[in-house]
């Protein structure tokens, strides 16, 4: 080999290992470990309402990130309003937000924290879907299509 291919050779080695590590180092940090909150929605359901004002919603937000986040909205396409309640010795209030703790979950039960969807446009019925879309402090907005389950349904 003459001694110009042996120069660019030992040029080209140190800027390509240099280059790798700065690839490496990157992509570690873009790689969905990286610091924040992590949600998905599970579970979801709506149980078909006895009127048409008003309807109960019920889901878990699980938190796989590193960070903790809150349920601070909901919005819907049957709803002119959502708000979020929890229960305190069998009686409801509304809350401005749920804290979904890092590595944990945020878990809206029948008896338990739940939506409330008021000023319906119509009584969902069993079989239907409705639309809703989780408003967070942090992570983007997360939209769900939602199932209408018979009235009787606990979930899971």
């Amino acid at each position: 080999m003459s001694r110009a291919g042996r120069l660019r050779t030992g040029r080209i080695a140190p800027a390509l290992a240099s280059a790798l590590a700065a690839v490496l180092l990157l992509g570690g940090c873009a790689g969905g470990t990286g610091a924040g909150p992590e949600l998905d929605v599970e579970d979801a359901y709506v149980p078909e309402p006895v009127n048409e004002t008003v309807a109960g919603g019920f889901l878990t937000v699980r938190n796989t990130g590193d960070a903790d986040d809150h349920l601070v909205a909901v919005t819907g396409d049957i709803a002119g309003t959502v708000e979020l309640h929890e229960t305190v010795d069998n009686s409801m209030r509304r809350v401005d937000r749920f804290a979904i703790p890092a590595g944990g979950e945020l878990v809206l039960s029948r008896g338990g924290n739940h939506l409330m969807l008021l000023d319906l446009s119509h009584r969902p019925v069993e079989g239907e879907t409705v639309f809703l879309e989780l408003h967070f402090e942090t992570s983007d907005p997360i939209g769900i299509d939602v199932p209408v389950e018979a009235g009787t349904h606990t979930g899971r």
